[in-house]
């Protein structure tokens, strides 16, 4: 019993860190519709919604995209060694747009997918990803990379 106490904290901890970060992300600006974080193997952790925010994709949709997403952004890392480190990458749908931001570890190495839905039309969706979502994870990395 004494060895499931601190896994179960363990398993706490991570869930805060993931929770807080999506909850911070959906701060950041009020055009973001909804922040989520996948595992390398696009396995959600957490996300969070713009409140009054009805999703347009069923949680089963949902999963079934972050599983892709995280593929797609597994097989972008490689080409990193020739055209440099990936910022983020961008769908633009009638409804929304999508971006993905890989988190690695030092090896380059995919550990997290940060998924962000923005309203259609958000034309500074670059800057708002670069300027404020990007340094905001890269304050969070360390604690994400330990969970």
């Amino acid at each position: 019993m004494t060895l499931k106490l601190p896994i179960v904290n363990f398993l706490l901890l991570k869930n805060s860190v993931f929770k807080s970060l999506c909850q911070e992300i959906i701060k950041v600006d009020s055009s973001i519709r909804s922040a989520g974080i996948t595992n390398e193997d696009g396995v959600i952790l957490h996300i969070s919604h713009r409140k009054g925010i009805k999703p347009l994709l069923s949680s089963e949709e949902r999963a079934q995209y972050a599983i892709t997403a995280a593929t797609r952004q597994f097989t972008r890392l490689r080409w990193e060694v020739l055209l440099g480190k990936i910022q983020y990458a961008s769908s633009h749908y009638s409804k929304l747009i999508r971006a993905t931001i890989p988190i690695t570890d030092d090896n380059r190495k995919l550990s997290f997918v940060i998924i962000l839905s923005f309203d259609a039309g958000t034309d500074n969706f670059h800057e708002i990803i670069v300027e404020k979502i990007i340094p905001l994870i890269k304050q969070r990395k360390s604690a994400l990379i330990k969970s």
